[in-house]
């Protein structure tokens, strides 16, 4: 069967195994997500996978601010405990992506977060493009895969290049804190400001939450 390039990205993001590794248990497991995740990890391969159904509740919020307080973001980093919620090095972690934020502005966290409304445009306006060079229909519904890939990159945190070394994205960022830390460290949310520019809706009712524990 076709393994799409999603469910690997998905698949690797989720245990930390090769990509290889990813495309060969999902095709033994017939494209079943869960039952490639115990392939992996009874190969050994998979890093991360067993901290996957643990709850996230502990963690930080951070910010950063940039640019002669022209530029700043709020980042929720959670953890499983208070003790790792204290260490330096999660905290440091949290502070990079701060700082990954305000520099590539993205919009959600991630693809689940993006509106079917928005994702249906793309693909038209993708598609309209695309029969306008004459490519074939068969063929347009396999770019469009590539494309949409690109746009995830381009607007949702989790898929895009990690500034300080772009040959991972920010969620295998996350995932290789999880092996490292071993507790699941999850990303929930983030608002970004920049003077001039309006807020995304989610980012205000974060701000909103934040002043009404603050009693403001």
């Amino acid at each position: 069967m076709s393994i799409n390039t999603s469910d690997i990205s998905k698949l690797r993001e989720q245990t930390g195994a090769g990509i290889l590794d990813c495309k060969k248990a999902l095709e033994e497991a017939g494209g079943n997500y869960e039952t490639a995740i115990d392939i992996l990890r009874k190969k050994g391969v998979a890093k991360a996978a067993k901290r996957a159904g643990k709850i996230a509740s502990e963690g930080v919020v951070v910010s950063y601010i940039h640019g002669q307080n022209k530029v700043a973001t709020l980042v929720e980093l959670n953890c499983e405990t208070d003790f790792v919620a204290k260490n330096e090095k999660f905290i440091s972690l949290a502070k990079d992506i701060a700082m990954h934020i305000v520099a590539t502005s993205p919009v959600y966290v991630n693809r689940e977060d993006v509106p079917v409304e928005l994702i249906e445009k793309e693909k038209d306006i993708y598609r309209e493009q695309l029969q306008a060079e004459g490519k074939p229909a068969e063929i347009i519904e396999k770019i469009l895969e590539g494309k949409l890939n690109k746009f995830y990159s381009e607007i949702c945190l989790l898929d895009q290049a990690y500034i300080k070394d772009e040959d991972k994205t920010i969620g295998e960022l996350l995932t290789t804190a999880t092996s490292e830390i071993g507790e699941k460290v999850s990303l929930r949310r983030f608002v970004r400001f920049e003077v001039g520019e309006g807020m995304e809706k989610k980012g205000c009712d974060f701000i909103a939450e934040v002043q009404e524990q603050l009693g403001e």
